[in-house]
Parts: structure tokens; C-alpha cells; sequence
């Protein structure tokens, strides 16, 4: 039994203060740079690590969005709420400082694809374009949408995609299966730091009796 444990309640924590407990107790969280269009054509990217496998039949994925400072909604939930469909492209470390450079609150209108020097290309069932750099990209249509908080800074869309087409680097495969090794995706952690998938090890999933 752990002894000295503090119970926190979070009525009565603000709202950066419970942001800060959540980016830094759940570690590591796979970063999802999703990549869409606006109205005009404009292309989009941006990393959300708030971001997890939903389902494989249907195919689905789940991002939550979250508010700008302002408490207005990013540019990535506007062009999904108006085009229907986006791009979750993986995140190796070798895009770390790309990817972060798109994280910047840029103006509507501009393009993080020119700003952080990545480079977009033609998906295969979807209008939004793919970061080529990334070794492997999940086209998807909007399945649906959740709504949780005020409208405020720190509530957020939960967008939940249905993948169409999956794009893969073939090199990232071994046996058949994605090698983590191969793919090395970026991790986020709190404050300021990022990780990397090391250490890896296999336990078997045991039988009941």
C-alpha cells in the first residue's frame, strides 16, 4: 500500500493545473500530425497527441481536439467540420523539430506545411494530402463527434475518423507487422519533453485457469 498519497479534486483545480496533470501522467502519448484542407485548398498540418486507436472493425481512430489560448476552434477541427475528411499522418523523431515547428498558433490562412517545411502528397481516397516525409498516413472520413466542456479553453472535440485507406512505407515492416524499431515514432511527455520508443521487451498474454 503506498503511503503519503495527496487526493486532488479536480472542481477545485484550474484548468492548466489539471492540464498539467494529465500531459504528464499519461506518458508517452503517440503523436497523430493530422494534415487537412480548408475551404480555399489550403493545406494544414498540425500534431495532436491527444490521439489513440479506437476500433478495427470499422477501422477508426480518435483525436481530441482542444481549444486554442483564445478558446476558439483550431484550423484542423474547422477544415474536418467542413470537408469531412483528414490525414493521421505517424510521427518518427526524425520529424521532431518539423513537426514542432507546425505546432506554432499560426494565422488562418497560412500554410504549416510551408512554415515547417514539410511536404505534401496526393492521398489515394481523400482530398486533405499526406506528409510525405511520414512513413505511414491514415486517410479518413469523419465517423463522428463528441463535444465536452464549456466552449472554453481546454474543452475539446473528441473527432473520431473511420480510415478509408491506409499508406505505408514497406520498409517499416517485418514480418508482416509494423517494427516500432523501424518506425521510431515520437512520443510526447509533460512540460517541454518528447521520448522514443527504447527498451522494448515481449510478455506473453497468460491463459485463465
Amino acid at each position: 500500500m503506498t503511503e503519503g498519497l495527496v487526493t486532488l479534486d479536480p472542481a477545485t483545480l484550474g484548468q492548466a493545473e489539471m492540464y498539467r496533470l494529465l500531459v504528464g501522467g499519461v506518458v508517452p502519448r503517440p503523436i497523430a500530425t493530422v494534415s487537412t484542407l480548408d475551404a480555399n485548398g489550403l493545406a494544414n498540418v498540425a500534431p495532436y497527441s491527444f490521439f489513440n486507436a479506437v476500433s478495427s472493425d470499422p477501422p477508426c481512430l480518435s483525436i481530441a481536439i482542444t481549444r486554442n489560448s483564445k478558446g476558439s476552434k483550431k484550423d484542423t477541427l474547422l477544415n474536418i467540420e467542413a470537408l469531412g475528411e483528414f490525414v493521421v499522418n505517424a510521427t518518427p523523431v526524425s520529424l521532431a523539430e518539423k513537426i514542432n515547428q507546425a505546432s506554432a498558433e499560426f494565422p488562418h490562412g497560412v500554410s504549416e506545411f510551408v512554415q515547417a517545411g514539410l511536404t505534401p502528397a496526393p492521398s489515394s481516397k481523400v482530398k486533405p494530402p499526406r506528409v510525405a516525409e511520414s512513413p505511414l498516413s491514415f486517410e479518413c472520413v469523419l465517423h463522428g463527434k463528441l463535444e465536452l466542456g464549456s466552449g472554453q479553453q481546454g474543452s475539446t472535440t473528441l473527432v473520431i475518423g473511420r480510415i478509408v485507406a491506409v499508406q505505408i512505407d514497406p520498409r517499416i515492416l517485418h514480418e508482416g507487422r509494423i517494427d516500432p524499431t523501424l518506425l521510431n515514432p515520437l512520443s510526447r511527455l509533460g512540460g517541454l519533453q518528447y521520448g522514443q520508443t527504447s527498451g522494448i521487451f515481449e510478455l506473453s498474454r497468460p491463459k485463465a485457469p
